[in-house]
């Protein structure tokens, strides 16, 4: 046993030395110092014991300027690297004591099946990993007398993250959600104990030996990037990237329900997308505002794995109230059971493109108001984020989830045009004089 020390951030004291867990998930802002103190901990639990260590990323050749060199600076202010050997080829730490470091990248799967007794883990930067990768290692994490530890590491991203589903909230919003750990718990008590998993939570506050500058650059992201904001300085999970609807907001029942009374001439629009195995079947029951442009969601019908009988089962009230549905035109087999089974039933106009148009339509209204009776349409639409390519480039037709419910909108919407005040400066231009155009263009 090697008697080492290391001043350390008095937020991390009680993770340093805590070794009752199983799993220890730290997650946390820039600068917070989780990865520093990841490495603290290891580095003190080989010095007391011969174990195996094994740390993996997502790439293996991103060790070399992160986690191996952090490791390496560490024993180096703990004056040890005198003795506990840092090897580069191939990259391996060696104790006095036995005790080892090995580090592995999942971009090379085949070189983790010859790893045999690792009773310790460390996954950096955990939300890169692939979940099936995540289940490898924990395959791998086996020892024949010593207890098993998997320590867990990465600033927060989105929400549909495996980390997030794994550890805090499964199928958030929708009706088997299972929740481990409430997230917005862990932000308030900053160390929580679920089970066999201890969690812990930082910001760039709790590193003491940080930098003022770099806390006021962090402070500065709530000026121009909020999504950034939110992961990089205050720690939070949640939505990244560009929302889709931003204008969309949740209401109560009654609150949704009594702002549709008030609209002169509402106009009632249903619109249904449809799925089976893997993907939903979304109907939902829409009011427009037309005056004011505010579309209004107050009733949803969210399934999978039904056929079209039990479908149409489903849905006998709408055989009762003769209410006009729009389907998705691409499922005419389906549309034409269910006209003949009672349901007045149409499908969409779906030209080449209109993923796109429908999009930009949906962005037209002044508010997008959705009932909490409708958990699956808040669910998929709240945080709906564009897609972007390898180059980071922002793909206006695609998003990070398959909407149901957006999509059940397009339909329903299909003869329903939200015009814009741009819109109409296009139609009248050409009657006006060239002084009028140029005022309309913005000119």
């Amino acid at each position: 046993m090697m008697l080492v020390e290391k001043e350390v951030n008095p937020h991390f004291d009680d993770f340093i030395f805590n070794w009752q867990h199983k799993f220890q998930f730290l997650v946390g802002g820039y600068g917070s110092s989780k990865s520093y103190h990841a490495a603290v901990k290891i580095i003190t639990k080989l010095c007391e014991e011969r174990r195996t260590c094994l740390v993996v990323r997502e790439v293996f050749e991103t060790h070399r300027e992160s986690t191996f060199s952090l490791l390496e600076e560490i024993l180096e202010e703990m004056g040890l690297g005198d003795i506990v050997k840092c090897g580069t080829a191939p990259m391996l730490i060696k104790f006095p004591n036995g005790s080892r470091i090995i580090f592995k990248g999942m971009d090379k799967p085949r070189k983790l099946k010859s790893i045999n007794n690792i009773s310790l883990i460390w996954l950096e930067e955990c939300s890169e990993i692939k979940y099936a990768g995540f289940k490898e290692l924990l395959g791998r994490l086996r020892h024949p007398t010593l207890t098993l530890h998997m320590i867990l590491s990465t600033n927060p991203v989105d929400e549909g993250n495996w980390t997030y589903s794994h550890f805090f909230i499964k199928n958030k919003g929708q009706e088997d959600e299972v929740i481990f750990l409430d997230d917005e718990r862990l932000y308030k008590d900053r160390t929580v104990v679920v089970g066999d998993t201890y969690y812990h939570h930082s910001t760039a506050d709790d590193n003491l030996f940080l930098p003022e500058s770099y806390v006021q650059e962090l402070e500065n992201t709530k000026v121009y990037d909020l999504d950034l904001y939110r992961v990089a300085r205050e720690g939070r999970f949640g939505v990244s990237g560009t929302k889709v609807l931003p204008k969309f907001e949740n209401k109560s029942h009654e609150d949704v329900m009594k702002e549709i009374e008030l609209i002169k001439n509402p106009l009632y629009r249903n619109g249904m997308d449809f799925g089976f195995e893997e993907s939903y079947n979304a109907l939902l029951r829409m009011a427009v505002d037309d005056v004011n442009k505010v579309l209004y969601i107050y009733w949803e019908y969210y399934t999978r794995k039904k056929d079209d009988p039990e479908i149409v089962d489903d849905l006998k009230e709408f055989k009762e109230s003769t209410e006009r549905i729009k389907g998705d035109s691409a499922e005419p087999k389906t549309i034409a059971y269910m006209r003949k089974m009672g349901i007045n039933i149409t499908g969409a106009y779906k030209p080449k493109g209109s993923r796109l148009q429908n999009t930009k339509k949906m962005k037209r209204f002044t508010r997008i108001v959705c009932s909490d009776h409708c958990p699956n349409t808040i669910r998929e639409c709240k945080n709906l984020t564009y897609k972007k390519d390898r180059n980071g480039h922002t793909i206006y037709d695609e998003f990070n989830i398959d909407p149901h419910t957006f999509s059940a909108m397009w339909y329903g919407l299909d003869d329903y045009d939200v015009t814009d005040i741009k819109d109409k400066a296009q139609r009248i231009r050409p009657k006006r004089d060239r002084a009028t155009r140029e005022l309309a263009e913005g000119g």
